[in-house]
């Protein structure tokens, strides 16, 4: 029987991809006290176990959805990222830099310590640095060293043993020490939460924007009530201009948005008439709605009247004659009648709209109304972002194509070759297009819960498939070069994150996500960055991450490079 189902999972490796995510993502919601592995950390440990059994894996697979995974955080995060860059961009470069000159001098001092070759040393640093990139590159600089046949093979041959005893601890031991042991690190769990929150108020961002389930938008600032026209205004009949003009008159900003007469049912015109005794529905913003039932008459709860949509769309202010205008002028244009303004947003940050508001090109208005009504005023305004649930995959395909294509090319710096990677390119085709996105809304959605399982499947499967695919070479590596080759990549990756949480804590005083994000981010653990989020709740975290990982990843493969030409 269990031969079987050996042979079955080796024949079909997907099977054992998606038994790896359930028991992964069903052990990480167990909870010993105050204990969590999380999805990340538990996925990977299922990963190695099931790859016990030596299950072929193909490697597009991995990178697909690992290049899924950067470019859905990229894009969450980069109207913040690039707003960041103006304010701390630079500290977490210099972060960086600082913490890659730890990775470098904790490896070489171990390989010097323990008197490991050039080959053992280039392994040791990929894999406790979690830096894959160095794999190709320390090998191509060991063979241009000019060595003996025999004395290069033994060099190159050790590499991806050595990296595959190094690097399962790389990564693992990265997610839990920054997952789960480094926000009490950095003052406790609930202090580094309540530090994010307070982050995350400051970008007018929710924090618990990873799962969809619990978005919750609790301002309703627009009002649709019914009333019987009662008012002695009335006692000779109004049309729907004279009404409007009316409220007006007493400081309320409403409209007539629909009307019964004698039970028939219609859209209001300026010319229609309004009589004693009919139905009518009066919408605004909720501060002016409070006033309305004495000038119209008894509200009432008329569930025929009520009932019909309304839309709600945010619009991105671009029209010159728009701009600049009080919003009490705006609302007398004809295009802006049954629309109403519902909340503002300026660069991110929600706005106090009242009738003497007036908006900047690159706002981000979100208007009500019927959908005629706001298909009306939409163009009137700017660019239109209409929810929808359906994802723009030519915008993903092609942005993670772009980013990915321009990853791949390496540009050379004397003899040093310097590259993005695929994967950094998909992460900064995220940031460019995501903020572009943000720019002009009429191209590019990417609804919430699509976003949501790009990002948790994405790196849920690269880990798992990073699991199933090291599990056999780690075994064997480790009869081949012996445990302490173990324990020397654990102390290699431990020292820089150690020394980054302090870093980032006392000296540059980041906000602890910010701090959590950029530690990930310098060792290129994208594993990290999600432990990080699903412990905090937040994807915060990423905007620390993309600035050091961008820099990191040059920067590790140099310092990997001078450690090849520096041990004997």
């Amino acid at each position: 029987m269990i031969d079987w189902f050996v042979d079955i999972l080796r024949q079909y490796p997907p099977l054992a991809l998606f038994l790896t995510i359930g028991l992964g993502f069903l052990i990480g919601r167990i909870r010993i006290g105050n204990f969590q592995l999380g999805s990340v950390t538990s996925v990977l440990l299922i990963g190695v176990l099931i790859g016990q059994l030596r299950i072929p894996m193909s490697g597009p697979i991995k990178m697909f959805f690992f290049m899924m995974f950067l470019f859905s955080i990229g894009y969450s995060v980069g109207p913040d990222f690039f707003k960041s860059l103006k304010g701390s961009g630079a500290r977490q470069a210099l972060f960086a830099v600082l913490m890659s000159a730890t990775c470098f001098g904790a490896t070489i001092g171990i390989s010097f310590l323990f008197g490991y070759s050039k080959g053992e040393t280039v392994g040791l640093f990929s894999g406790s640095e979690t830096c894959s990139a160095l794999l190709g590159v320390g090998t191509e600089a060991i063979q241009k060293l000019g060595l003996p046949d025999d004395v290069m093979k033994r060099e190159l041959d050790i590499i991806p043993v050595c990296y595959a005893v190094t690097y399962i601890f790389g990564t693992l031991g990265t997610v839990i020490i920054l997952g789960n042991f480094g926000p009490k690190l950095l003052g406790g769990l609930d202090k580094v939460k309540a530090a994010t929150e307070e982050l995350a108020h400051k970008l007018n961002k929710s924090s618990a924007d990873e799962d969809p389930a619990i978005l919750n938008d609790k301002r309703n600032n627009v009002s649709y009530r019914c009333y019987v026209v009662a008012n002695d205004f009335f006692k000779t009949p109004k049309t729907v201009s004279q009404t409007e003009k009316y409220l007006r008159s007493y400081g309320l900003e409403v409209y007539v948005d629909c009307h019964s007469h004698e039970g028939e049912i219609s859209i209001p015109r300026y010319d229609d008439v309004l009589h004693a005794g009919d139905r009518v529905v009066i919408c605004g913003r909720i501060e002016y709605m409070v006033d309305v039932e004495n000038y119209i008459g008894t509200e009432i709860d008329d569930k025929t009247l009520l009932n019909y949509p309304v839309a709600r769309v945010e619009v991105l202010v671009a029209n010159k004659h728009f701009i600049g205008r009080p919003l009490t002028e705006l609302r007398s244009e004809k295009y802006m009648r049954g629309v109403v303004v519902r909340d503002a947003r300026r660069k991110g940050k929600l706005m106090d709209v009242d009738s003497d508001t007036t908006f900047r090109k690159g706002d981000v208005l979100t208007v009500v109304g019927r959908d005629v009504s706001v298909s009306v005023a939409s163009p009137h305004i700017g660019h239109v972002d209409r929810p929808s649930v359906s994802s723009d995959l030519v915008f993903v395909g092609l942005s993670i194509f772009i980013g990915g294509l321009f990853g791949a090319l390496t540009f050379w710096v004397d003899s040093v070759p310097l590259s993005f990677g695929t994967s950094g390119g998909a992460l900064l085709a995220g940031l460019i297009f995501g903020w572009l996105r943000s720019k002009r809304p009429t191209f590019g959605n990417i609804p919430k819960s699509a976003l949501w399982v790009m990002n948790n499947l994405g790196l849920n499967v690269f880990i798992a498939v990073i699991g199933i695919e090291s599990a056999p070479s780690f075994v064997s590596g480790i009869k081949a070069v012996g445990p302490m080759l173990f324990v020397a990549g654990a102390i290699a990756t431990m020292i820089p994150v150690f020394t980054g949480l302090w870093l980032g804590h006392k000296v540059f005083k980041f906000n602890p996500a910010i701090t959590l994000g950029c530690c990930a981010g310098t060792r290129t653990c994208t594993a990290a960055l999600g432990a990080v989020q699903t412990t905090l709740g937040s994807s915060l975290p990423a905007i620390g991450y993309t600035v050091t990982y961008a820099v990191s990843n040059i920067l590790l493969v140099i310092w990997g490079l001078l450690a090849v030409l520096l041990v004997p």
